[in-house]
C-alpha cells in the first residue's frame, strides 16, 4: 500500500527535528542554539499544519499559528534581547564532553523507539508511528537541561522539551483541546519572563550565569 505524500512529508519533519534536537545537544553557541530553536519550532507548526490538512483537525490550525507566532518569532525574540540585555558572549558549557554526550544521546533514541513500540500500536490516526520520534525528542531535551551549566542553555532546553511534548501530543492523539494548548502557551511565556528575571538575579549575585555558582547557597 503507497504511503500518502502528506504522511511521507509529516515523516521528514519529524525526521529534521529529530536531526535539530541532536544539534541542539552538541551546540556550543547559544545564539546558535536559540536560532535552532526558530527552526524546531518552524518544523512543529508546519507538521502541525500538515496534520490539520490531512485530517480535517480545523483545531490544528490555530495551534499550528500559535506555534508559529510563539516559537519562531515571539520566544527567540525575547531570548534573543535577554542574551543582549545580559551581555552574553560566551561558549555553552557542558558538564561532560560533547561525544559522550552524543553516544548518551543515541542510547535515548534506541531506548524510545522500543519504548514507543507498544503505545504506537494503542494510538489512532496517520501519525501514531511518530510517538518514537517524539520521546527520543523529549528525552534528548531532558539531557541537554541535565548537561548545560550555563542558565540560558538550560532555559532553551526546557522550551526545547515543550516542543517534544506538543509533538508528541500530535502524534498520538492528533493534539489537544485548544484551550489546554492556550494555558500552556501562556505558563510558557509567563515563564520565560520569569527566567529572564532570574537570570539577572543570578548575574548580580554572582556576576555570572554558571548555576555552578549556585552551590555556594547551600554552604551559607
Amino acid at each position: 500500500m503507497q504511503i500518502p505524500y502528506t504522511l511521507q512529508f509529516i515523516n521528514l519533519l519529524a525526521a529534521l527535528l529529530l536531526l535539530i534536537a541532536f544539534a541542539m545537544l552538541a551546540q556550543r553557541r547559544i545564539l546558535s542554539l536559540i536560532n535552532l530553536f526558530a527552526w524546531q519550532g518552524a518544523l512543529l507548526a508546519l507538521s502541525t499544519f500538515i496534520v490539520a490538512y490531512s485530517t480535517n483537525q480545523h483545531h490544528l490550525y490555530y495551534s499550528a499559528g500559535l506555534t508559529l507566532l510563539l516559537k519562531v518569532i515571539l520566544l527567540p525574540y525575547l531570548l534573543h534581547r535577554l542574551i543582549h540585555r545580559l551581555n552574553v558572549r560566551w561558549d555553552v558549557e557542558t558538564l561532560i564532553n560533547i561525544p559522550t554526550t552524543m553516544l548518551v544521546g543515541i542510547a535515548l533514541v534506541i531506548f524510545s523507539f522500543n519504548l514507543a513500540a507498544p503505545i504506537s500500536q494503542l494510538a489512532e490516526g496517520i501519525t501514531r508511528g511518530l510517538i518514537g520520534i517524539a520521546l527520543a525528542c523529549v528525552l534528548l531535551s531532558l539531557l541537554m537541561m541535565l548537561t548545560r551549566r550555563k542558565a540560558v542553555s538550560q532555559v532553551v532546553a526546557f522550551l526545547s522539551l515543550e516542543n517534544g511534548l506538543f509533538f508528541a501530543a500530535t502524534s498520538a492523539t492528533q493534539g489537544m483541546p485548544l484551550v489546554v494548548e492556550l494555558g500552556i502557551a501562556l505558563d510558557v511565556l509567563v515563564a520565560t519572563f520569569i527566567f529572564g528575571v532570574f537570570f539577572f538575579q543570578i548575574r548580580e549575585t554572582f556576576d555570572s550565569l554558571d548555576i555552578t555558582h549556585m552551590e555556594k547557597l547551600k554552604d551559607d
